[in-house]
C-alpha cells in the first residue's frame, strides 16, 4: 500500500485549477508535517498556507517551472495550482533545516496524493518576491520550499533509465510526462 502511494507521488505541474484545494486540506497536510521527525526536535519549520485565488495568482509568477523543459513557461491559466504550502524556517530555531525540509515536504506530498491531489516540490523561485506577496518577514523566516498543489491534470509515467544514464524528465507530443528511474539493482551497493 505504501509503495503504491509512493509510486503515485510524482511531480505534477499541470492541474484542474477550478478544483480548489481548501484551507482545511492544507491544514491537514501541515498537521502531518508537524508530526514528522525534526532535527534535534527543533520543530523550526513553519507553513504558510496559500489557497485563495488572489494569493495563488500573486505567488504563481514568483515560481520557476520545470528546469529540464526550458521552452515551457509553466502551467497555463486554467492549469495552475489551486493551493500552495510554503515551507519556512524560523531562523531563531533552526540550523539543520535541510533534512527537515525534505522529510516534511515528502510527508505532505504523500498526504496530498492519499487525498486525491498531487503537486510539485519547488526550490527554484524568487524568494524576496514570494515573501512580499505573502507577507513573510525574511528577517524572521527563510522561505525554503514551495509545494504547488492541486488535482493533477497530467499523466506522469515512470520509465526505466536509458543506457546513457540521462535522468532528465521529458514530455511527448501528447504532453505525457516521463520520469526515468534507475533499476533497483543499480541503487543497491
Amino acid at each position: 500500500m505504501l509503495k503504491e502511494l509512493v509510486s503515485k507521488c510524482r511531480s505534477y505541474r499541470r492541474f484542474y485549477q477550478e478544483e480548489r484545494i481548501g484551507e482545511e486540506t492544507l491544514r491537514e497536510l501541515a498537521d502531518l508535517a508537524r508530526m514528522t521527525a525534526s532535527t534535534a526536535n527543533s520543530q523550526a519549520l513553519k507553513y504558510r498556507l496559500v489557497y485563495t485565488e488572489e494569493e495563488c495568482a500573486g505567488l504563481f509568477p514568483c515560481i520557476n517551472w520545470a528546469g529540464a523543459l526550458p521552452d515551457w513557461p509553466g502551467p497555463a491559466e486554467g492549469e495552475r495550482p489551486s493551493g500552495y504550502i510554503v515551507i519556512c524556517c524560523d531562523l531563531a530555531l533552526g540550523k539543520n533545516k535541510m533534512w527537515d525540509n525534505g522529510i516534511t515536504a515528502q510527508t505532505m506530498m504523500l498526504g496530498a496524493v492519499e487525498k486525491g491531489f498531487g503537486g510539485c516540490m519547488i526550490g527554484s523561485f524568487q524568494r524576496s518576491e514570494a515573501a512580499a506577496v505573502l507577507g513573510i518577514d525574511q528577517e524572521k523566516y527563510s522561505i525554503d520550499l514551495i509545494l504547488a498543489l492541486g488535482k493533477p491534470k497530467e499523466e506522469v509515467v515512470v520509465v526505466p533509465m536509458k543506457e546513457d544514464g540521462d535522468v532528465r524528465y521529458y514530455r511527448d507530443e501528447n504532453q505525457v510526462h516521463y520520469v526515468p528511474k534507475r533499476a533497483l539493482e543499480d541503487v543497491i551497493l
